[in-house]
């Protein structure tokens, strides 16, 4: 049989990335990217106002797919532009909350801790995305040699976002707590940038946690996939409920390392607290816990549904 072929929007973040190019793999589409870019005077204006015209976006969209999956909000517009131009001969699926209605959707895939409601609406525990078991054993080896302690500490690292700011202080916080739980009780720390994490961050850690710990000083997709596997305990910043989401699939200890956020972040708070009802996070405050969850396998449960129903569904 043929495979379905898709076109993935976003604006091409590791997040968004992450999430479209997972529900992609798990529906065995046959995908390319598109990077969405508005004109100018659009990318200030939210979806809701914005009229759904191709002079919105600078893409050249072909007619040569199936399936469009969205994330973010750029995304939106092209998505439901390309849904009323060929109407059933596309599915469109849309991840995070479009903010518009969700009619314009074929489906919508939500994290619970959105609180979106709709007979199209397909809910997650946290954000899908494109990480598999299987990928993080095939690198298990590339940051392997590096380790010379009987236990590991992966350090994730996201960056500042309209929520959170990375001042000095807060990070020399977090580094003081990796130092005092892990580091002087004899882990091995992996230190895994984001596309997100500031340079001055980055170097920050290289000089705090010196030459005897393993720093990765750009974004290595191999490092991130080993040090997952590699790991005892994981660390992530409070800014990334993706890579949060991400690390959930190893069923391993999970400290979530909390900044003062510098506007409301109820969001953040609905998800942190549905993790921990999950027992997959703790906050990283000053001791170290042993604890075990059900991996999560969001993706996989999507996929499954979206499945069923494309058997159903007429592309014509």
């Amino acid at each position: 049989m043929t495979k379905l072929k898709g076109i993935l929007l976003t604006e091409g973040m590791h997040g968004m990335i992450s999430q479209v190019e997972g529900l992609a793999k798990a529906l065995d589409l046959d995908f390319i990217h598109e990077k969405i870019e508005l004109n100018n005077f659009w990318e200030m204006i939210p979806p809701k106002i914005t009229p759904t015209q191709k002079f919105v976006f600078k893409n050249n969209i072909q007619n040569n797919f199936d399936i469009v999956i969205s994330c973010g909000r750029k995304s939106v517009v092209p998505s439901i532009y390309l849904k009323q131009k060929f109407k059933n001969k596309i599915m469109n699926i849309h991840i995070q909350d479009p903010k518009v209605s969700l009619d314009n959707f074929d489906f919508i895939v939500a994290p619970e801790h959105d609180g979106l409601k709709g007979k199209n609406v397909l809910t997650t525990k946290g954000a899908i995305h494109y990480l598999r078991n299987s990928e993080l054993s095939e690198n298990e080896n590339y940051l392997k040699s590096q380790i010379n302690k009987e236990k590991a500490v992966t350090l994730i690292v996201g960056g500042p976002n309209k929520y959170y700011d990375y001042n000095d202080k807060t990070i020399d916080e977090i580094f003081l707590k990796i130092k005092d739980n892990f580091i002087n009780k004899g882990y091995q720390l992996i230190f895994i940038p984001s596309m997100r994490t500031p340079q001055n961050v980055i170097n920050k850690a290289a000089n705090y946690f010196g030459q005897n710990q393993i720093i990765i000083t750009n974004v290595d997709k191999k490092a991130y996939l080993s040090s997952l596997k590699l790991a005892d305990h994981i660390v992530v910043t409070c800014d990334s409920t993706s890579m949060i989401s991400e690390a959930a699939m190893t069923g391993k200890p999970i400290y979530v390392a909390q900044m003062p956020a510098i506007k409301n972040n109820k969001r953040f708070r609905k998800f942190f607290e549905l993790f921990k009802s999950l027992n997959i996070i703790k906050d990283l405050e000053n001791s170290v816990e042993e604890w075990n969850y059900e991996k999560l396998n969001e993706t996989d449960k999507i996929s499954s549904y979206i499945k069923e129903q494309l058997k159903n569904y007429d592309f014509s």
